[in-house]
């Protein structure tokens, strides 16, 4: 493969190829080359680690097109990750969502606004705050381990039926506790309950 040579195995189950390197990291960007190469494609999904982050950026280098989603994961984080939780949020070009499965550092704060994403999807969201939540530009915007208030709820469905988020079709934080009576307090006219689930399309 591109002059080198690689063990390959097939799998047990599935039947797929499986590759061995030494260096995972360059067995990533050998394969990713010779495969995108050979069919003439681009990359448009990137799962990266603490370690292959890198990839993102590099991938982006070596096309024209813009990958189409990022998946962040990390079972750890040290305050030196706050510059790559900053460049997946504001600078990362994307061109439809971002998936971040991964704790924040203690002292993650976030200022400025969010780059324009069709889908953000944040698995430890304590560091989002009602300021980050109203500078949010998105289709979908999932929020899971909130520590958002009732009250900062309330203020950011203020904020959506007065025009704020126009592209925002869903919208789902969780949280320890909610006071719905709270989270809908003015807003009861505009409420709709359902029985029944809904879908849509964007």
């Amino acid at each position: 493969m591109n002059g080198l040579y690689v063990p390959v195995r097939v799998h047990p189950s599935d039947g797929y190829l499986v590759s061995c390197w030494e260096n995972e990291t360059k067995g990533m960007k050998t394969i990713t080359q010779y495969v995108t190469d050979l069919f003439n494609i681009d990359v448009s999904e990137v799962w990266a680690s603490k370690e292959s982050f890198h990839l993102i950026e590099w991938v982006n280098r070596r096309q024209k097109t813009p990958l189409k989603k990022v998946i962040y994961m990390v079972c750890s984080i040290w305050p030196s990750e706050n510059k790559k939780m900053i460049y997946l949020l504001r600078d990362c070009t994307i061109s439809s969502e971002i998936c971040i499965c991964s704790d924040a550092p203690l002292d993650f704060r976030f200022s400025g606004n969010f780059r324009r994403i069709d889908s953000l999807y944040i698995s430890y969201g304590q560091w989002v705050t009602i300021d980050n939540l109203l500078t949010m530009d998105g289709i979908d915007i999932v929020l899971e381990n909130a520590s958002l208030t009732n009250s900062d709820l309330n203020v950011f469905l203020r904020h959506w039926l007065s025009g704020g988020c126009p592209r925002l079709k869903l919208f789902c934080a969780t949280t320890d506790s909610v006071d719905i009576l709270q989270v809908l307090a003015g807003l009861q006219r505009n409420v709709v309950f359902v029985e029944n689930r809904r879908d849509y399309t964007r």
